[in-house]
C-alpha cells in the first residue's frame, strides 16, 4: 500500500499472529535540553518542513532567519517549564502501547519517533527494516489530522521507504479523534478535573474553553479538514459533557510568517466571553509540552488573569491507562486484526494515498467557523486580520 508492497487494510485478513509488525509512534518531539545548540535546529527543521508558505522566499535561509529570531525565546521557555516532557511522555505511551498488543496476541515492536528530535522518523524505518519488520504502521499521535503533522509524519515514512527502496507493506493512521473511547476518554478526564476542582459547568459564570493548536489556513484551502475536526470533537466531548452548545474555542497560533492562521487566537476569544471562570482543555494535544506548560500555563493565564478572569487548565490525560488502548485499537483495525464493532476506519481525504486510514474519511462536513472570510482570498494575497472580531455567543465563533 502507500505506493509500495501490498498491506491489509481495515477489515481484511493480514496471515495471522505471525507477522511480525513494527510501528512507528510519531510525534513532534521537542529538545531534549533548553539550549541553542538543541533549539535551533529544532526550529529550523519546523520552519524548513513548512517552506511552502512563503513560496517567494528561499527556503533554507529563511528556516535559519526564523529559527534564530524565535529559538532564544523558546529557550526560555524550556528552561521556564524545567525542559519539556514530551519525548519522555511518548516513549512511555510507545511501551504501554507495546504491552497492550502483545497482551491481544500481537507480535508488535513499537517504537517512538519523532518528527523533529532525535529518533527521527527515518531512523524507526531502518530501525524496522534491521528487525526484519513484515509491515509497517505509522501512527502519529495526533487526534485531529493536520497538514503539517499527522500528512507530512506519513509522508516522512515513505520518503524514509522510498530512500531505502525497501518494498515493505506500509499501512498509515490518519486521524483518530472519533474513536468512541478516546472521545470519552478526554470527557471524563475533563469531567473528573471539574469534580475535583468543585467547579461547575452549568454555572452561568463559568465556561468550557477548549484551546486548540492553530494551522495556517492555507492548509485548510489545500484540502485539509483540520478546522472542521477541531469544531466537531470540540462540540461532541461537550455534549458528551453535557454542556450542549456552552463552550468556546480559541487558537493557539504562531506569528513567525505573515500569513493568515485559523481563528479566533486565544486572548481574542477570551476577551470576548462574559463569563469570569473558564476550565481549559487542550484539547488538540495529547503530552504536556511547552505549548501546554508555557503558551497556556504562562501566557494565556497571565492573560486571563488580567482581565480579571479565572483559568483552570485540565491536564492532558498522556498518562491514562485507557489511551493505550486506544491505540492499539488503531493498529489493530489498520491490520484487519481487531474485532471492535464501535471503530470504523476508512480511507483519508487529508491524505488520500492508498493505505492511509482513519476516523473521518467517510463523512462530508460542513466548513467551520474558523477560517476568516477574507482568509479565503486567492492565494498570495495577504488577509486583512483586524477586519473581523469573533461573536459573543457561548457557542465556537
Amino acid at each position: 500500500m502507500d505506493g509500495g508492497a501490498q498491506a491489509a487494510g481495515p477489515g481484511q485478513a493480514t496471515g495471522g499472529d505471525a507477522l511480525r509488525i513494527a510501528v512507528l509512534l510519531i510525534n513532534f518531539g521537542e529538545p531534549a535540553e533548553p539550549v541553542l545548540e538543541e533549539v535551533t535546529p529544532f526550529l529550523e527543521r519546523i520552519f524548513l518542513q513548512n517552506a511552502d508558505l512563503e513560496s517567494d522566499r528561499s527556503a533554507r535561509a529563511r528556516a535559519a532567519q526564523l529559527a534564530a529570531a524565535r529559538a532564544p525565546h523558546l529557550v526560555e521557555a524550556y528552561r521556564a517549564i524545567g525542559g519539556s516532557p514530551l519525548d519522555t511522555q511518548a516513549r512511555a505511551q510507545a511501551d504501554a502501547l507495546g504491552e497492550t498488543l502483545a497482551a491481544r496476541g500481537m507480535d508488535a515492536r513499537v517504537e517512538a519517533v519523532f518528527q523533529f528530535t532525535p529518533p527521527f522518523v527515518p531512523d524507526g524505518v531502518a530501525s524496522a527494516r534491521e528487525e526484519r519488520a513484515d509491515v509497517l504502521v505509522g501512527l502519529p499521535v495526533y487526534p485531529m489530522c493536520g497538514h503539517s503533522t499527522t500528512v507530512a509524519a506519513l509522508d516522512a515514512v515513505r520518503a524514509a521507504l522510498d530512500e531505502l527502496d525497501w518494498d515493505v507493506p506500509f499501512i498509515g493512521v490518519g486521524g483518530w479523534h472519533r474513536h468512541p473511547g478516546y472521545r470519552a476518554l478526554r470527557a471524563e478526564h475533563i469531567r473528573a478535573f471539574v469534580r475535583e476542582n468543585a467547579l461547575d459547568l452549568s454555572d452561568p459564570d463559568t465556561i468550557l474553553y477548549f484551546s486548540a493548536h492553530g494551522t495556517p489556513v492555507k492548509y485548510i484551502l489545500d484540502g485539509n479538514r483540520y478546522d472542521r475536526y477541531v469544531e466537531e470533537h470540540c462540540r461532541e466531548i461537550a455534549e458528551a459533557l453535557g454542556v450542549g452548545d456552552r463552550f468556546a474555542v480559541g487558537f493557539q497560533n504562531h506569528t513567525n510568517r505573515r500569513i493568515a492562521w485559523t481563528w479566533p487566537d486565544n486572548e481574542e476569544r477570551v476577551e470576548t466571553l462574559a463569563e469570569r471562570r473558564l476550565v481549559v482543555d487542550a484539547v488538540s494535544f495529547i503530552h504536556e509540552q511547552s505549548e501546554t506548560l508555557d503558551e497556556l500555563d504562562r501566557e494565556l493565564r497571565e492573560a486571563v488573569e488580567a482581565m480579571g478572569k479565572e483559568m483552570y487548565r485540565v491536564p492532558v490525560p498522556h498518562d491514562d491507562p485507557r489511551f493505550a488502548g486506544v491505540l492499539a485499537d488503531l493498529v489493530g483495525h489498520a491490520l484487519g486484526q481487531s474485532s471492535a464493532e464501535d471503530l470504523a476506519l476508512s480511507p483519508c481525504r487529508c491524505r488520500p494515498v492508498p493505505g492511509t486510514w482513519c476516523t473521518n474519511g467517510a463523512r462530508d462536513l460542513a466548513p467551520s467557523p474558523y477560517i476568516k472570510p477574507d482568509s479565503r482570498a486567492a492565494p498570495g494575497s495577504r488577509p486583512n486580520h483586524g477586519s473581523a472580531r469573533p461573536p459573543t455567543a457561548h457557542h465556537p465563533p
